[in-house]
């Protein structure tokens, strides 16, 4: 290709989603460095990106406009570059997600600062989709949502509640609080273990740093809530082997993951690279081969656009709240975050991704009632 052709391949891409150049539309993308269409044509999603990180354009409504492009597909038409070709034939080779690199997305992301999630986050920092259908705000979201597990797996007062991925220990506390469980957390966040256990403190709660592998122990349920986008493909199978070996007999499993609609192998280059390290969303057909002949899927409820609505939330608090985080947070960090939080908003919005509940038992065990209204 032509350096001269970039310019008009990229304003005719964008114009099948409806997005213009330079217009006056929020969802229109301003250019501010005559190299951009170059940039973007040669790097593909990573280069848009970090592109928008250096302040080479701009757009009043980045949700809006990732919904217009994933609508029209557009993420499927420009080529990844030679990041993602070496991130992919890297990710064929290597388990990504193995034991001795499990840590690396709790210090990346997780260990930036307590004081990031504080003023991003819900009031018991619930780092994962809340539950809208008659939620007024955020806070009532993401308590329907804890309730909403609870309610699903038949918590009841006394039960050992095993949380894999347990962040701050926000559905811990809530289930030894309203439920009476005794709670055992693990995590590989030391920034949330130490968060963890003062919010969890005076209650039968316990927090671990460890990885959800290490775990041993029976337990009468075996929660997860936003770890199966760190496992990776690869571990998907040892995912569900964990759960057989630590849930009893007549108990019952739980996941609460980020879907895909197709099967992928790795993650999106950008978001691998700023936000998650080594980051996968699982598809149906991965999780369904990895729970086959260990687990018997109960129930499987679909709620994606109830994530947009809870991204949308924690931006609107991120910015509310940058004048005070700025002296800790430069301004390239401010466009990265809210590039991760706005592009992931329009994701869910435009359908390319879900949020799935499911509600798992092992072959043999009596149907719970976890189909709930």
């Amino acid at each position: 290709m032509a350096r001269h052709d970039a310019p008009r391949i990229m304003r005719d891409l964008l114009l099948t989603a409806g997005i213009g150049i330079n217009g006056n539309n929020p969802w229109d993308i301003i250019i501010h460095h005559r190299d951009f269409y170059d940039r973007i044509m040669r790097g593909g999603v990573l280069a848009l990106g970090e592109s928008y990180m250096d302040g080479w354009w701009d757009c009043e409504a980045l949700d809006q406009m990732f919904d217009r492009a994933l609508r029209a597909r557009l993420d499927r038409m420009l080529k990844g570059g030679l990041s993602a070709v070496r991130h992919a034939f890297t990710a064929r080779l290597f388990n990504l997600q193995r034991r001795t690199r499990a840590h690396e997305v709790g210090r990346r992301h997780y260990d930036i600062g307590n004081d990031l999630y504080r003023a991003m986050l819900d009031s018991r920092m619930v780092y994962t989709c809340g539950y809208w259908k008659n939620a007024k705000n955020l806070d009532e979201a993401q308590v329907a949502k804890m309730d909403l597990v609870c309610r699903k797996t038949g918590i009841k007062p006394g039960m050992r509640v095993l949380d894999l991925g347990c962040g701050w220990g926000s559905f811990a506390r809530y289930a030894a609080e309203t439920y009476g469980a005794e709670v055992t957390g693990v995590t590989i966040s030391k920034e949330q273990v130490a968060l963890g256990k003062e919010l969890c403190k005076d209650l039968p709660v316990d927090i671990r740093y460890q990885d959800y592998r290490e775990v041993t122990g029976k337990y009468d349920r075996v929660i997860s809530i936003g770890i199966l986008e760190h496992v990776g493909y690869k571990n998907y199978r040892t995912y569900m082997e964990v759960v057989d070996k630590t849930l009893k007999n007549d108990g019952i499993g739980f996941f609460h993951t980020i879907g895909g609609n197709v099967s992928v192998t790795i993650g999106n280059p950008w978001t691998t690279k700023y936000i998650f390290p080594n980051g996968q969303v699982p598809s149906i057909a991965q999780l369904g081969r990895a729970m086959e002949g260990i687990m018997v899927m109960e129930d499987w409820h679909n709620f994606g656009p109830d994530y947009d609505r809870t991204l949308m939330a924690w931006y609107e608090n991120f910015e509310r709240h940058w004048p005070e985080l700025k002296d800790r947070y430069d301004e390239r960090f401010h466009r990265m975050w809210r590039f991760y939080l706005l592009s992931s908003a329009g994701a869910f919005r435009s359908r390319s991704i879900q949020l799935w509940q499911v509600v798992m038992t092992k072959p043999g065990s009596q149907q719970p009632y976890c189909r709930l209204e």
